[in-house]
């Protein structure tokens, strides 16, 4: 029998962070009454499989009304596909509506989930030893651990209690480039980040371009969240507000339509200029790292998602708007909750404008051997902040996500954690 050292692996398959995020599901799964506070994943009761096939026949419908035939869109949906996707005049006809972000279809790339994107985008810029990527801290593990698996070094750039701060990019990534290292992007969530809950204001998303510019940063804007908003206070994005194509927008219809369908995109509207000055864009050179890592994004994934689009007029704000309603009960609920159970004491926590996720200070190491007792003795659970962070901290924090579950849950989870913090 063959046996293989451990230590001889590569570090992703090590990674403490990837083997700490196992551990949360390995416990949800020996303590399945456990309350979760721990899970970001969509409420399961918004997915019909019926939509599935609803939105397939919309899409084949529209293939219809471009004029393709039978065999064409048998062909399309059942073999293998462009590696950019047969979507991406559709996300960007959302784009537009929605987001007020004007791209053409050709700078939409069709991923498999916004993980890939980051993969992608990460491969694409980062070509040279030294290349690193600026991220604010605390940072979303699906972005760290990505980098890890190609070898990206993540410099964080830490938040504020209100954010990221442009003058800190500034800071960092002049120390950065001093220690002799280039950073090539900034990594962002600006909507209702995960894990922080933070929403940047609107100076500060403009500040942050002109920062960006100045350093000659690319930015990779993530943006899961930001539909769901406690109120409809316009949140533009980075990426509407680019007017010299510094940003790369990474989106996701998990959230927003179901994770199930693992449809994600990327938009790349630089200009990329060979030797001899022929311009293409960048998500048209970014294709050749796809076509090796997934060949092309599900023919029918895309399909269902596309009539989905065309169902909805074009806009997910339209589409979600049960949604929008449902998490803003559960944030306002989780948020009473901690106040009910808090207020006077030495817990503290954020008051996020929106998304799934709060955090809170406690006076204890929030640990693994912690959330196990936690599970075991008092059926709920959470996430440690610790997780979120690059080299070191959050030690005294936890994370937690109201977005899975109901709201009697919810009031029930924070009676659980507060009983726990209590003991």
């Amino acid at each position: 029998m063959v046996e293989l050292s451990r230590e001889s692996l590569h570090v992703s398959v090590v990674d403490p962070v990837s083997a700490s995020m196992n551990f949360l599901n390995e416990v949800a799964g020996r303590f399945p009454e456990a309350i979760s506070l721990a899970a970001g994943r969509p409420f399961d009761e918004f997915h019909a499989v019926s939509d599935v096939d609803k939105h397939l026949q919309a899409y084949l419908t529209h293939l219809r009304e471009r004029g393709l035939g039978p065999a064409r869109s048998r062909q399309l949906l059942t073999q293998y596909g462009r590696t950019n996707g047969h979507i991406g005049d559709l996300i960007a006809r959302m784009l537009d509506v929605d987001e007020n972000i004007q791209v053409p279809a050709a700078a939409v790339m069709v991923t498999a989930g916004c993980q890939e994107a980051m993969v992608v985008a990460l491969r694409g810029l980062c070509a040279r030893p030294g290349d690193v990527v600026l991220a604010a801290e605390p940072c979303y593990v699906g972005l760290t651990g990505a980098a890890r698996i190609l070898g990206v070094e993540v410099v964080p750039v830490p938040e504020s209690p209100d954010g990221l701060r442009p003058e800190t990019v500034r800071e960092v990534a002049a120390q950065t480039r001093a220690s002799g290292r280039e950073p090539k992007a900034l990594y962002l969530v600006p909507n209702f980040a995960n894990p922080s809950g933070v929403s940047l204001p609107v100076a500060t998303r403009r500040a942050l371009l002109d920062v960006a510019a100045e350093t000659g940063l690319l930015i990779l804007e993530d943006d899961p969240y930001g539909l769901f908003g406690l109120d409809d206070e316009p949140r533009p994005t980075l990426k509407s507000l680019d007017a010299d194509q510094r940003v790369i927008y990474l989106g996701s219809f998990a959230k927003s339509y179901f994770p199930g369908a693992r449809v994600g995109f990327l938009v790349a509207d630089q200009a990329v200029v060979d030797a001899a000055g022929r311009r293409t864009l960048l998500a048209e050179e970014l294709s050749t790292v796809k076509s090796m890592l997934t060949v092309n994004t599900s023919a029918l994934s895309q399909a269902v998602v596309g009539g989905m689009l065309i169902d909805s007029g074009f806009s997910l704000r339209g589409a979600n708007q049960a949604k929008i309603a449902f998490y803003r009960q559960n944030l306002r609920t989780l948020l009473a909750g901690l106040e009910h159970e808090f207020t006077g004491g030495p817990i503290r926590w954020n008051s996020p404008s929106g998304g799934f996720f709060v955090v809170v200070d406690v006076p204890v190491d929030a640990t693994e051997e912690l959330l196990e007792v936690s599970a075991r003795e008092y059926g709920v659970l959470w996430t440690p902040m610790r997780f979120f962070y690059v080299g070191g901290g959050g030690t005294h924090a936890i994370r937690l996500s109201c977005s899975a579950l109901e709201p009697p849950q919810i009031e029930e989870g924070v009676r659980r954690l507060a009983a726990l913090l209590r003991a």
